[in-house]
């Protein structure tokens, strides 16, 4: 396991987790993805491997549909952070454009159908 620290734009929320190696990074294209247009992580964070660290009030989370998926965002400078996911509930997905480091425009970036879940 690989050690990644990220936060918002404005430092508000911040975060650390552990995942093996980024290599690549996904897109999906349900109805909030396509238009945050994010760049996530390809495999799920269990919360055992996930620490979240954010100033009172500075994180928010936005949830539709089956309620399931929670999208979290810092409430002061309006960055998605990463997403509690639907198929995974509890489990995260990164935004990689968060990460310390690590440059999201230069990944290989796999497509997911959240559309039709």
């Amino acid at each position: 396991m690989k050690p990644y620290t990220g936060s918002c734009h404005c430092g508000a929320v911040r975060f650390a987790f552990e995942m093996p190696e980024i290599t690549d990074g996904m897109r999906c294209d349900c109805s909030i993805c396509i238009r945050k247009g994010s760049l996530l992580t390809t495999e799920t964070v269990p919360p055992d491997r996930m620490q979240i660290d954010a100033e009172d009030g500075a994180l928010m989370t936005y949830a539709f549909g089956t309620m399931t998926a929670r999208h979290h965002f810092c409430g002061t400078c309006g960055i998605h952070t990463f997403v509690e996911t639907r198929l995974r509930p509890g489990e995260f997905r990164v935004n990689l454009g968060c990460v310390e480091g690590l440059d999201s425009l230069q990944l290989p970036t796999i497509f997911y159908d959240g559309k039709n879940l």
